[in-house]
Parts: structure tokens; C-alpha cells; sequence
């Protein structure tokens, strides 16, 4: 007897479908989907949630140097005129070494965190900026539900679709 439903679909084609549900849920907090691929997509998400509850911590605080251009007050990077050893001038960025407070991973988040990303696909936003969902896992999802044991997820049901008559659902986070 197969452990998990096979949906229809081949491994490869299941596999990306679970991904990227699941990457819709983290994002959305909510997605309407039919009630087998819910039911798959919220124990991926339940693991992956208890996961980032239980390293949500696990980090130490460092000083780290960080070496930045010079801005003016209008934003703009400050540059000089610099001679080269042949004795042409070139224009050079002005830079400053600052110290600056990082996080930084302990191993088990850090393995943490590698299993996050291979669970879930990289998302862009509306303008086309990178999405860090691991940090959103660890930053707003596992604080809201830290003293929960499991349960992260709710079905609720929706009523047959109009083309087949499958049993449409809501998945979302409680």
C-alpha cells in the first residue's frame, strides 16, 4: 500500500505539483485546491511549519564588516579622481568599512533552512524582487504558532467543481 496519494500523476509531475501548493500556501496563507491534493499539501506543510518552530532561535548575533560606497546627501555614490601607476587619471568610488549585527545560522538551523528551500520553489513579487520564504517561515509563521502542538493547517471544504465534481477546498493557515 503506497504512504502517500499518487494524484493521477507520474513522481516528477506530483512531486512539482506538492512544491509549488506548498510554496502557494507559505506565500498566500490560503489556496483552493481539490480535496486529495489538499490533504497531501498540508502534512508537507504541517513538517515544514514544526520545523521552523523548532529552530525558530536556534541563531547567534555577530558583529560582521561590511564595506559600502560612500553616498552624498543626494543618494548618489561619492568618487574621486585617482592616478594609475602609469599616470592616467580614473574616476574611484569612495569606500567605508562599517561593522554591522548579522544573524547567523547555528547547524541545525542552517540544515533547517536547506531542507526549507528544497521543499518550497524561489518566488518573486510583483516587481521582481527575490522572496526569502525561509525567513518569512521563521520570522512570522512560527512565532504565531509556537505554543501549538501541530495543526497548522485547516481544510475547509468548498462544494463539488462545476467541470468534474470534485470536491473543491480551502487550505489555509489557522
Amino acid at each position: 500500500m503506497a504512504i502517500n496519494r499518487k494524484l493521477g500523476r507520474t513522481t516528477d509531475i506530483r512531486n512539482a505539483m506538492l512544491k509549488t501548493g506548498l510554496t502557494d500556501l507559505i506565500w498566500h496563507e490560503k489556496i483552493e485546491t481539490t480535496e486529495a491534493r489538499a490533504k497531501e499539501i498540508k502534512a508537507l506543510a504541517d513538517s515544514i511549519i514544526a520545523l521552523a518552530i523548532r529552530e525558530k532561535d536556534n541563531f547567534e548575533t555577530v558583529d560582521a564588516k561590511v564595506v559600502k560606497a560612500k553616498l552624498d546627501s543626494n543618494g548618489k555614490k561619492v568618487t574621486e579622481v585617482a592616478k594609475s601607476k602609469n599616470g592616467k587619471e580614473y574616476v574611484k568610488v569612495v569606500k567605508e568599512e562599517t561593522t554591522e549585527k548579522r544573524q547567523k545560522d547555528m547547524p541545525s538551523r542552517l540544515n533547517a533552512r536547506r531542507k526549507m528551500m528544497r521543499m518550497i520553489n524561489k518566488v518573486k513579487d510583483s516587481e521582481g524582487n527575490n522572496v526569502d520564504l525561509t525567513s518569512k517561515l521563521f520570522n512570522e509563521i512560527a512565532p504565531k504558532y509556537e505554543g501549538r502542538n501541530g495543526g497548522y493547517t485547516r481544510i475547509i471544504k468548498k462544494g463539488p467543481r462545476r467541470g468534474d465534481s470534485a470536491e473543491v477546498v480551502i487550505l489555509a493557515l489557522v
